[in-house]
């Protein structure tokens, strides 16, 4: 929840480190912007401070890429927190389903997948390999939201269109409910093939979150959600 004071310019900084982060090319002052919806002079100021400590770094068009102070925060946080050390192992045991296998965390309105493996892909090529993703699309990304107040789901999606749910957030509230009482989420897409991905949420409270996506028929669901259950307790150290 936003504090009584909040720091502008940290978080104008941040905003602008979360741009650079999400960004697969470089992003110049003008670009990032517009983006943010900040002033181009603000924008200037604080990529140049960024730069200067490292965590951003200028091209040679002036435009501006991550910094090796930022690999430097990704590789220390992914250290300290254990998360994904704790989760290779039995992530590679769900890969005996034959399904997709997928590890995320929830930021805003989007996920971020630390591990999306397809069936029979290796470790190595399963982390960090899908960009942002909108969350209510994601069983990944439902379960997580369906653990937040209602306050912080509507400041969220404030103004802004839900994926998936054309009625707004009426239509999204009681979905969300729905799973956090059950203790899973179930997101189907259609298409030449409907695919049906279960996830569960890791920790309490939760802080990412474990998914299973393929053929899964509608009585096999508990039966999964017990598997995921029991793989989410490994991931989070629970005994």
């Amino acid at each position: 929840m936003l504090p009584y004071q909040p720091n502008e310019s940290l978080i104008g900084g941040l905003s602008c480190l979360r741009e650079l982060a999400v960004s697969v090319k470089p992003v110049g002052v003008r670009e990032m912007s517009r983006r943010l919806g900040m002033e181009p002079t603000r924008v200037n100021r604080l990529l140049k401070t960024l730069a200067h400590i490292g965590v951003a770094a200028q091209t040679n068009d002036r435009k501006y890429v991550p910094g090796p102070g930022m690999h430097v925060l990704a590789a220390q946080c992914i250290f300290a927190s254990g998360l994904l050390r704790r989760a290779i192992v039995p992530l590679e045991e769900l890969g005996k389903y034959g399904m997709i296998t997928a590890l995320g965390v929830l930021w805003k309105d989007r996920v971020s997948y630390l591990y999306h493996a397809l069936p029979g892909m290796k470790t190595s090529d399963a982390i960090g390999r899908v960009a942002l993703f909108p969350s209510t699309l994601s069983s990944i990304g439902m379960i997580l939201l369906s653990h937040l107040p209602e306050k912080e789901i509507r400041e969220i999606y404030a103004g802004k269109e839900i994926p998936g749910y054309p009625k707004g957030i009426k239509e999204l509230l009681p979905v969300l409910r729905r799973f956090r009482a059950k203790g899973f989420s179930v997101v189907s897409t259609k298409g030449s093939v409907v695919n049906t991905s279960i996830a569960c949420a890791i920790g309490i409270p939760p802080g990412a979150a474990v998914a299973l996506s393929g053929k899964i028929a509608r009585r096999d669901q508990s039966k999964f959600h017990k598997i995921l259950m029991d793989t989410a307790s490994k991931i989070g150290g629970e005994k």
